[in-house]
């Protein structure tokens, strides 16, 4: 057995899974769009989805590794700084909004 989560097709045996936005665009959260630099597996996919979606007020994380696009929808308009933070804390580089 493998001691990484990841596989060599990106995906990852954590269990997460991306959710769409399309459910909270209709509650009328704000969404907003991060090119973040660094992402190349499932496990990037799953650290992000996990530690963004801490954030106070975020209600859902959607992480596109093939354009390292994360789009975060939240009750309120994000902090930048705060998530760029997490974003870097978890090793990866939040570039600016997409």
């Amino acid at each position: 057995m493998s001691s990484s989560c990841c596989s060599t097709d990106g995906t990852c045996s954590s269990g997460t899974t991306a959710s769409t936005t399309a459910e909270a665009a209709a509650t009328g959260s704000v969404t907003t769009t991060y090119a973040v630099s660094g992402m190349t597996c499932g496990h990037c996919k799953s650290t992000l989805s996990k530690v963004i979606g801490e954030l106070d007020g975020v209600t859902e994380v959607d992480v596109d590794l093939a354009t390292g696009r994360v789009t975060v929808t939240s009750a309120t308009e994000p902090d930048d700084a705060t998530v760029a933070h997490v974003v870097d804390e978890a090793g990866y580089e939040l570039t600016g909004r997409a």
